[in-house]
């Protein structure tokens, strides 16, 4: 089974923090392989459209942002980036 996950957090997806899944904003699952690169390509597609800035780590982990969506944080007193990260996660 592989899982396709969409989470957004003020950090990039690859970091997977404790409680990072309460960011899961879509999590859709495939039996088969093809499917899930299907599926991968055309949300990696939407998210090149709607934002200017993408980082990729280990092949598994892309992050998309924009400069212009930040929330603050009042424990640190700054503005802290929002990601739009997807996780390819092979449960094979």
């Amino acid at each position: 089974m592989i899982e396709i996950i969409y989470m957004k957090a003020d950090y990039e997806p690859w970091y997977e923090f404790d409680g990072w899944e309460e960011h899961i904003v879509e999590l859709v699952s495939f039996k088969e392989e093809n499917e899930a690169l299907e599926f991968l390509n055309k949300k990696l597609e939407e998210f090149r459209r709607n934002f200017p800035f993408e980082k990729v780590k280990r092949d598994k982990y892309w992050a998309f942002w924009s400069v212009k969506e930040q929330c603050f944080c009042d424990s640190c007193d700054e503005d802290l980036q929002i990601y739009h990260g997807i996780i390819w996660n092979d449960l094979r």
